[in-house]
C-alpha cells in the first residue's frame, strides 16, 4: 500500500468527521432562521380507566428543524411480493418530496434499506454514519430486534400476520418470483438498495441500518423527535432496531408518518378485512400502545397520500348511548362485516360527561355518517357540525335512539348546549314518540310495498325475533320507503326500517331495531348491512354472505393472531 493510500486510510474520518461538522455548524444556522414544524400528533387514550374502547385525539406540536430527524425504513429496490411493489413504487415520488422539504427546512434525513449496505459502501452519505462516534448512552436492546413493548402486553394484536401477509394473486406471484429469477434476484428476498424514487443527498443525509449507529447519529445531532415512514408497518417498522417500538422505549418523540406506510397483511387471514383496513387496524394499534401518527400533507400541504387501490368509503360511527350496548355491538359488527367497502372511525361519547363527544371533529372528513346517540344536548359547535354534515347530503344511517338522538325529554339543555329535537324527523323521515312496554313481545315481517327494494332482496328470507320493545314510529313523512313493520296484538304495525330521501337529496337508512340480542342473529346483521351500503350507493351483501363471514369469523375462534 503507498503511502498515500495509508495517508487517506487514517485521514478519512477525520476529514469526513470535520466536513459533517462544518455541515452540521451550517444546518444549525439554517435551523435557527427556519420556523419550527406544525405538527397535529395523533393519538388514542381509553375512554376510562381500564376501558377497551379508546377516543381518536389530536394534540398539536412544534418541533425545532435542528432536533427532527427523518429514517425511512426499508423503502427497498424489490420485494417478494409484487403488490408490495406496487405500493412502494406509489409511496415513493411522496416519500421524496416530504424528505426533500424536510431536509430544506434542516431536518436529518436517514436513508435506512436494512440488508443492502453493501450497496453503499462507498457513498459519502454512508461513510458519514459510520464516521459518527457512537454515543456513550444507549439503550439496552438498541441493536436488536423487537417484537413488543411493554405497552402493547396487555393488547390483543389486530391482525393475523403468520402467514407472511403476502396478498398477490397467485398467477402474479408466480410471474413474479419467475422475473425476479430471471434477473439474477433472489425471489424470497430481492432487495439490493433503496428504491430509486427516493433521493439520497450525498452532501446531508445518512445511510444506515443499524440500531447503534442511528441511535448514535440521533445523540450526535441532539435530535429528539423522530419521523419513521417507509414499509411494512406491522413488520420492520415497529420492530427493527431503529424501528418504533425501540425508539419509543429510548425516550425519543417518535411519530409514524401514517399515510407514508403500507402493511404486509393479507385479506385472506385474520380478520379478513380489506388489505388497507389492515393498515388501518395497525395504525390504530399503534396509536393506542406504541406512539402517535401524523400525515405528510401537514407538510406538503394538500391531501394525505392514498393509495389507488384504496377504494373504501370513510364510514364514522358516533356511539353515546347508555342502554343497548351498541358500544360493544357496533365495532364487532363493523369489523366482520364493513372491513372490506368501508374504512371506519368509531367516535364515542365520553363516559363522564354527557354532553361530550371526543373526536366529533372527524365528522366532517367522512364519506357517510352512523349514529347510535341517546338523548344527548352538544356544545353548539358540535351540533353545527352535524348539521352541515346532513345539509351536504351525505348518507346517514340511524338505529334504535337515534331517532331522538339530540333530544331531551321535557328538559331544557344547560347553557352552552344545544338540543335537535326535529333530527327524527328532518334526517330519517320519522315520528318517534315512544316505546310499547318492554313485556310485550312483537314480531316483525317485510312489508310489500318494499319487496323489490334492495335491502329487503339482500336480507330475503327475513325470520327475526326481535329482542327490544317496539318503538312508537308512525306516521312517517313523505319521501319513506316502509320496509320492515313490527306487530304487537291488538295494536297497530309500526314501521322498524325504512328509507329516506332528505330535504337535501341526501340518502338516509334507519331501524328501530339494535337492541343487543337483535346483533346475534345474522338477519338483523344483514338489514343494517344492506341498510349501510345501500345509503352510500353500494351493492348490499346477500344475507348468505353474512352468514358465511359470521361462520368464517368464528372459526377464527374471534381472536387476533400474530
Amino acid at each position: 500500500m503507498s503511502y498515500k493510500a495509508v495517508f487517506l486510510c487514517l485521514c478519512l474520518p477525520l476529514i469526513l468527521g470535520a466536513v459533517a461538522t462544518a455541515q452540521q455548524s451550517d444546518a444549525r444556522r439554517s435551523a435557527e432562521a427556519a420556523p419550527p414544524l406544525e405538527l397535529k400528533l395523533r393519538h388514542q387514550t381509553p375512554t376510562s380507566d381500564g376501558s377497551s374502547r379508546f377516543h381518536r385525539l389530536v394534540r398539536a406540536e412544534r418541533w425545532t428543524p435542528e432536533h427532527t430527524a427523518v429514517i425511512v425504513c426499508d423503502m427497498w429496490d424489490s420485494h417478494h411480493c409484487v403488490n408490495a411493489v406496487r405500493r412502494v413504487a406509489e409511496l415513493a415520488p411522496r416519500i421524496d418530496r416530504f424528505t426533500d422539504e424536510l431536509r430544506g427546512k434542516g431536518v436529518t434525513i436517514i436513508h435506512a434499506p436494512s440488508g443492502c449496505m453493501g450497496a453503499y459502501e462507498k457513498h459519502l452519505a454512508r461513510r458519514r454514519a459510520t464516521s459518527v462516534p457512537m454515543s456513550a448512552s444507549m439503550p439496552s436492546d438498541i441493536a436488536s430486534w423487537c417484537d413488543q413493548i411493554p405497552s402493547e402486553e396487555a393488547a390483543a394484536y389486530p391482525i393475523d400476520q403468520s402467514d407472511g401477509g403476502e396478498d398477490d394473486d397467485p398467477v402474479d406471484h408466480r410471474l413474479w418470483a419467475e422475473r425476479l429469477e430471471a434477473i439474477g434476484r433472489n425471489p424470497r428476498s430481492p432487495w439490493l438498495r433503496q428504491c430509486d424514487g427516493i433521493s439520497i443527498d450525498e452532501k446531508r443525509d445518512y445511510i444506515s441500518d443499524s440500531g447503534t449507529e442511528i441511535w448514535s447519529i440521533l445523540e450526535h445531532h441532539h435530535i429528539s423527535n423522530v419521523i419513521l415512514v417507509g414499509v411494512h408497518t406491522n413488520m420492520c417498522v415497529l420492530g427493527r432496531p431503529f424501528g418504533l417500538r425501540r425508539l419509543a422505549s429510548g425516550g425519543k418523540n417518535v411519530v409514524l408518518a401514517r399515510d407514508l406506510t403500507d402493511t404486509m397483511y393479507n385479506p385472506g387471514a385474520w380478520p379478513y378485512a380489506n388489505h388497507f383496513t389492515g393498515t388501518d387496524l395497525i395504525v390504530s394499534h399503534i396509536e393506542r400502545h406504541v406512539c402517535p401518527t401524523i400525515t405528510s400533507d401537514q407538510v406538503l400541504g394538500g391531501e394525505p397520500l392514498r393509495f389507488s387501490g384504496d377504494e373504501r368509503l370513510r364510514l364514522a360511527m358516533m356511539i353515546a348511548e347508555d342502554e343497548y350496548r351498541t358500544e360493544q355491538t357496533l365495532p364487532a359488527f363493523s369489523a366482520k362485516h364493513l372491513s372490506q367497502h368501508f374504512s371506519v372511525h368509531t367516535i364515542f361519547g365520553s363516559d363522564s360527561r354527557r354532553s361530550e363527544i371526543p373526536g366529533i371533529e372527524e365528522v366532517e372528513g367522512a364519506d357517510a355518517l352512523l349514529i347510535s346517540v341517546r338523548r344527548r344536548p352538544l356544545p353548539e359547535s358540535d351540533l353545527a357540525l352535524i348539521r352541515r354534515f346532513v345539509a351536504s347530503g351525505k348518507p346517514v344511517i340511524g338505529i334504535r335512539t337515534a331517532s331522538h338522538a339530540f333530544s331531551l325529554r321535557n328538559a331544557q339543555p344547560d347553557d352552552g348546549l344545544a338540543v335537535w329535537p326535529e333530527f327524527d324527523a328532518d334526517v330519517f323521515g320519522g315520528n318517534y314518540t315512544n316505546h310499547f312496554g318492554n313485556a310485550l313481545k312483537s314480531t316483525v315481517r317485510p312489508m310489500e310495498t318494499g319487496r323489490e327494494h334492495p335491502i329487503l332482496a339482500a336480507v330475503d328470507p327475513f325470520q327475526f325475533t326481535p329482542g327490544g320493545s317496539l318503538y312508537k314510529t308512525s306516521p312517517l313523512a313523505a319521501g319513506t320507503q316502509p320496509l320492515i313493520e313490527g306487530v304487537i296484538q291488538g295494536e297497530q304495525p309500526e314501521p322498524v326500517a325504512w328509507t329516506f330521501i332528505r330535504s337535501d337529496g341526501g340518502r338516509s337508512f334507519y331501524t328501530s331495531l339494535g337492541h343487543v340480542d337483535d346483533f346475534a342473529q345474522a338477519e338483523f346483521e344483514a338489514l343494517l348491512a344492506a341498510g349501510i351500503h345501500w345509503a352510500c350507493g353500494l351493492k348490499p351483501h346477500s344475507l348468505d354472505e353474512i352468514k358465511t363471514q359470521n361462520a368464517r369469523y368464528a372459526a377464527g375462534g374471534g381472536r387476533q393472531r400474530k
